[in-house]
């Protein structure tokens, strides 16, 4: 990953698609270390696509794995959960001072 907190993966049609990181975090539960991400394009219903992959911290060139349980998934969406309720409340407060 560079300094812009973006990363280049080349898909399986040969072609490079470049990926912004929203956060990374480390589980306790699972000991893996997680990422997620985003090509800030939009699905159907107008929402910013987000993924999620196990990686390897140390890795050079970033390696990505799949996030394998449903375990794991639920782990990643409390996480994203908590993030955008924290940022709904801090949207709340910002308007009430304006």
């Amino acid at each position: 990953m560079n300094k812009e907190s973006t990363f280049t993966v080349v898909n399986k049609k040969g072609k490079e698609l470049t990926f912004e990181v929203l956060f990374t975090f480390e589980s306790d539960e699972t000991k893996k270390n997680y990422i997620i991400y985003t090509d800030n394009n939009r699905d159907k219903d107008g929402n910013i696509r987000v993924f999620a992959s196990v990686f390897i911290p140390d890795s050079d060139p970033i390696e990505l794995l799949p996030v394998k349980t449903e375990r794991e998934w639920k782990i990643i969406e409390t996480i994203l959960d908590a993030i955008q309720e924290e940022n709904q409340n801090k949207r709340k407060e910002n308007d009430e001072d304006e």
